[in-house]
């Protein structure tokens, strides 16, 4: 039996495939479309009714696998849907003989002594069963559902011969090798043939779904699910004794219609049905085909779920996972993406996580009816082509590297299946003609699934008291931030957090404490990054004014002698110390042209072009106004210029190197560090406080358009409200949308990996306090004194690579020739020497380099006067001198709360960098608790707020943002 089946199907496998490659021969030879359709269209009818002939003739496994490719109507054309479509519930039946037989041995007695009535003919026969009406003694109507006789012989020689075949098509290609998926189903499809197995789950899925129960508790009551389950009366291994349920085959379209039957709510319902049992339970039916549903005859024509033979049931961490891949997908947060697959098993390169997140949207994309289905195919096989050819493209440049191998290292078997119920699904909505969007039914129970309970809100099982990560307290300063930190926890107003504090150039606190992200519970590390806004100025500045320290400009210059292309329009008068101090006009530089395209922001050398032929608002130093995106590409295209180099280049040659940041401080993420990412969120509350006071003045006030979102986010908050307008800046929406949009944009990996040096720094805080530690002291490097692990510095710090193309894929390439570096570059500059654990190097000779960055003694004269900025950092003031606010300090704070400072002449310096972005609450009681225990001054700007705000503001940052 085993070899002629086997012969049967290569035999059948091998004639399709040469009938389908003489097809592609003769279409070359078609004189039009139509012709070449009309091969197509014969061949794959010929091809569906010789697969279906053999599948009907070898019957076991191969139905199943009929069964399944009838319902991808997605994928599959539509001559073998119509003829597979058979194999859902109408094969030929087993002799009535044989049925008896079966029954008596398993039951003990012949059907007739059984049961009042019991009809001869089949109800509906599939692979491994066949299902016959009967009434019960008692007057109960039930279905028997019966095994077939030999079918568990069949089906493991089928598994056999399968295997075999996916190890040769390995053997051949071995970028297909679907062992996993092969040995998955070995292991699950052998327990379809005991039937007591299927009437536990049975039992299982109705008490889970609970479909009964009327009174559901209002925490469950947004995942109730309006299904109909079968009730089990009698089981033995192959004989299975069910209450009948009347109902309409699901499909059976003319007759859903002629009872009026709404196929979209219905398929939805479906779909909600097992995102609970994926996403709630954990226990779920792998073999959602249109032949194990009815539809309920009266209204509201509930689906009925039959057949669970074949089930799957999730770890608690495995259910977790796939709520966190769905969550992250929903996201666009390809840290939780990627720590979900980890979770999962799932290993893929972690320098291409841009290419998991497009597989994974394809998983769960919409459906749409069968016919429109190609396009959509058509358009995932041509990205795909894209992603082969790059990843081909990176093994040749990782030859001989451990790099060197397919994308996806290991596939588990747990997602076999979840991925199955997903694509059959899917097929049941293009069948009926539905329009499906999977993550918007499926994202509650994720949700519930990873927020049930106090379960995430201190990591995901994480222990209260591990919340904090365990490093050494190094002194009660941090010992009782740590107190503080956790009370924040566990009043939800922190997701993740980092502080660091140094004192005359030694570290008395490191602490990081939280989660990575709201779908991501793996703890904040030392070494994790997070993303800080305009604390990036700061780091950006500090370059400027390394490049002036070292003669290679002035302040005091033009910028259009370092960047001749940037005098024109009234630009020719703008100097170098306008940039710094916010006093260029211009602010709204690419507003119009981000309100078009908010993703130019990540195209460096377009940005840079349209600065340089911008038209400013306002003559030069006559009006402080916060450049909060132009600021970083102003003073990068002057850095570029001046310096010959790329603006990433040199912050790694002048600080990261120097300083031992390695692969905690950049600007614009390279590949490869993505599992260290902390992924950024709103804190819920705040907003929904905000949008309530844009509400109320929104009655009150005549509304005024916005610049650029972020260029909005550097205004008070009271600012933001008074002028919130039914228009973003990026062309839609109102004002609570852009606010909301800013954790998605920024947690997107082609706007992290852009160049944005007023905005998209990612730091440790540890690496960004060490950095104003130097700058602190005048440019003396610090010793390395902290006790965290791993130690700072310790990771290797990838480059950036400029060839790689931020943009998402789809999007066209600036075709503008890249500016000019030729002008008045600079190609002697030598770098700072790296520094180890002790160092008296200097990254700055100029002795009144803090007056330069306050722009104050000889400098004041370049500053516009009576305002929060000096040359490119925010004057820290402490509100308490006599004669009014004395400035104590400098440093740049970043929208939503992290931040980064010192106060030189007490040699103390504080960063914070956080996820859940607020109204800076949290930034000003840790600043404030910091700076009481060490007995410092605490800057007027979190002095002098409400004790549950700051300056740092969601929507509405101070000038500082």
């Amino acid at each position: 039996m085993g070899w002629s089946r086997q012969i049967w199907v290569f035999f059948v496998a091998l004639t399709v495939f040469f009938e389908y490659k003489l097809v592609r021969k003769r279409e070359k030879w078609a004189k039009s479309s139509s012709v070449k359709s009309k091969l197509w269209e014969k061949a794959h009818e010929r091809n569906a009714k010789r697969v279906y002939n053999a599948i009907v003739g070898l019957e076991g496994l191969w139905v199943k696998a009929g069964q399944y490719l009838s319902t991808r109507a997605d994928v599959l054309p539509d001559p073998y849907i119509e003829v597979l479509r058979q194999l859902q519930d109408s094969l030929p039946p087993r002799p009535l003989k044989e049925v008896n037989a079966t029954i008596k041995k398993e039951l003990g007695k012949d059907p007739s002594e059984l049961f009042l009535h019991f009809d001869t003919s089949a109800l509906a026969t599939a692979s491994i069963a066949q299902v016959h009406r009967a009434r019960t003694k008692d007057g109960k109507d039930v279905v028997v559902k019966v095994q077939h006789k030999g079918i568990k012989d069949i089906i493991l020689q089928d598994l056999k011969n399968a295997r075999t075949i996916v190890q040769w098509v390995a053997w051949a290609e071995p970028d297909y090798n679907f062992g996993p998926v092969m040995d998955e189903w070995c292991n699950e499809v052998p327990k379809e043939l005991n039937f007591k197995l299927e009437a536990e789950n049975t039992l299982k899925v109705a008490k889970n779904l609970d479909y009964n129960n009327k009174e559901v508790s209002a925490e469950l009551s947004k995942n109730h699910v309006d299904v109909l389950v079968p009730e089990i009366l009698q089981s033995t291994e192959k004989v299975l004794i069910m209450v009948y349920m009347d109902g309409v085959r699901l499909n059976d379209v003319a007759k859903l219609k002629e009872l009026g039957v709404d196929v979209q709510a219905l398929v939805e319902s479906i779909t909600r049905s097992y995102a609970h049992q994926i996403y709630v339970d954990g226990f779920f039916n792998a073999d959602p085909h249109p032949g194990n549903f009815l539809v309920s005859k009266e209204p509201p024509f509930r689906p009925i779920l039959l057949d669970f033979g074949l089930t799957k049931t999730l770890t608690f961490t495995k259910k977790q996972a796939l709520a966190k891949m769905l969550l992250a997908c929903a996201e666009g947060d390809y840290a939780a993406l990627l720590s979900a697959f980890a979770e999962i098993g799932l290993k893929l390169r972690m320098d291409m996580p841009e290419d998991a997140m497009q597989v994974t949207n394809f998983f769960f994309r919409r459906s749409i009816p069968g016919k429109e289905s190609p396009e959509d195919i058509k358009q995932w096989t041509m990205e795909n082509e894209e992603r082969k050819k790059r990843f081909q493209e990176k093994q040749e440049e990782e030859k001989g590297s451990s790099l060197h191998r397919n994308p996806v290292d290991a596939f588990p078997g747990d997602i076999v299946f979840f991925m199955r119920v997903l694509n059959l699904l899917r097929g049941l909505s293009s069948m009926l003609g539905a329009r499906v969007v999977y993550i918007e039914i499926m994202r509650p129970f994720a949700e519930t699934a990873l927020f049930s309970g106090n379960v995430f809100k201190t990591g995901c099982g994480l222990e209260t008291e591990s919340w904090i990560h365990k490093t050494p307290s190094q002194s009660s300063v941090e010992s009782k931030l740590r107190v503080l930190l956790q009370n924040l926890g566990r009043e939800d107003h922190i997701l993740g957090v980092q502080v660091c504090v140094y004192k005359d150039g030694n570290v008395i606190v490191d602490t990081a404490a939280g989660v990575l992200g709201k779908f991501d519970p793996r703890p904040v590390q030392p070494d994790s990054l997070f993303s800080c806004f305009s604390v990036t100025k700061g780091i950006t500045a500090g370059l400027l004014h390394w490049l002036a320290d070292q003669g290679k400009l002035s302040l005091s210059e033009r910028v259009s002698t370092y960047w001749p292309e940037f005098a024109v329009n009234g630009k020719e008068d703008i100097t170098v110390a306008h940039v710094l101090n916010h006093t260029a006009g211009l602010q709204n530089a690419l507003a119009s042209d981000l309100k078009s395209d908010p993703l130019l922001m990540c195209n460096w050398d377009e940005t840079l072009k349209k600065l340089a032929a911008a038209l400013p608002e306002s003559s030069p130093g006559v009006q402080q106004v916060y450049h909060a995106l132009t600021f970083g590409w102003l003073c990068g295209g002057i850095i570029e210029k001046v310096s010959g180099k790329k603006f990433q280049d040199l912050l790694e040659e002048v600080f990261v190197r120097p300083l031992g940041l390695n692969g905690e401080f950049y600007v614009g993420i390279p590949a490869g560090i993505e599992d260290r990412l902390a992924s950024l969120t709103l804190d819920t509350e705040e907003v929904k406080t905000m949008k309530e006071a844009i509400e109320k003045q929104k009655a009150a006030v005549s509304l005024k358009s916005l610049t650029t979102p972020i260029e909005r986010f550097a205004e008070p908050s009271e600012t933001i409200i008074k002028e919130a307008t039914s228009k973003d800046a990026f062309g839609g929406g109102d004002a609570m949308s852009t606010i909301t949009a800013l954790p998605v944009m920024f947690n997107t990996l082609f706007v992290r990996r852009a160049i944005i040096p007023a905005a998209n720094g990612h730091f440790s805080a540890r690496a960004l306090a060490r950095y104003y530690a130097t700058l602190a002291t005048g440019g003396l490097v610090p010793p390395i004194s902290s006790l965290s692990e791993p130690p700072l510095g310790s990771h290797p710090h990838k480059p950036f690579d400029r060839k790689f193309d931020p943009l998402p894929k789809g999007r066209k390439k600036d075709e503008t020739k890249k500016s000019d570096r030729n002008v008045k570059v600079v190609s002697d500059i030598e770098s700072p020497k790296a520094v180890e654990s002790v160092s008296s190097a200097r990254i700055f000779s100029n002795p009144r380099i803090h007056d330069a960055f306050l722009a104050a003694g000889e400098y004041s004269n370049l500053a516009y006067t009576a305002e929060k900025f000096g040359l490119g950092f925010r004057r820290i003031t402490s509100g308490e001198s006599k004669s009014g606010e004395e400035v104590i300090g400098f440093g740049h704070s970043g929208v939503g709360g992290s931040t980064g400072f010192c106060y030189p002449t007490q040699n103390f310096v504080i960063a914070i960098t956080l996820n859940k972005l607020s109204q800076g609450g949290v930034t000003a009681q840790i600043v404030r608790l910091v700076t009481r225990e060490m007995g410092l001054p605490c800057p007027a700007m979190y002095k002098s707020v409400k004790a549950d705000r700051g300056p740092d503001t969601i929507g509405g940052a101070v000038l500082e943002d």
